[in-house]
């Protein structure tokens, strides 16, 4: 998967240090993965979710939401959020 917006990551990173680690985790599985739908993205991260149109990561035990759009035809993950839990219970990602 080529993932675009990696900016995002390096900004929530500069803002939650402690993220960096679990992030470059899901990078690295995110951008070496062939994903041709949602089924493939779940035997890579077993707690993602659909929501639609967008794609729900847990990062780092739960305490760190990514969100984003995925393109399984061009192979290309859109990074839209990344927040910390309480953040997306809020739930203002969705507007």
């Amino acid at each position: 998967m080529h993932v675009a917006s990696c900016k995002a990551i390096r900004l929530f990173c500069a803002r939650h240090p402690e993220a960096k680690k679990p992030l470059d985790r899901w990078y690295d599985v995110a951008g070496a993965a062939v994903w041709a739908n949602f089924i493939d993205v779940r035997q890579s991260f077993n707690t993602a979710d659909f929501v639609a149109p967008h794609v729900v990561f847990d990062i780092g035990g739960n305490k760190y939401r990514l969100i984003a759009e995925i393109n399984f035809r061009k192979k290309a993950l859109f990074i839209r959020h990344i927040m910390t839990h309480n953040e997306y219970e809020k739930g203002a990602w969705k507007r």
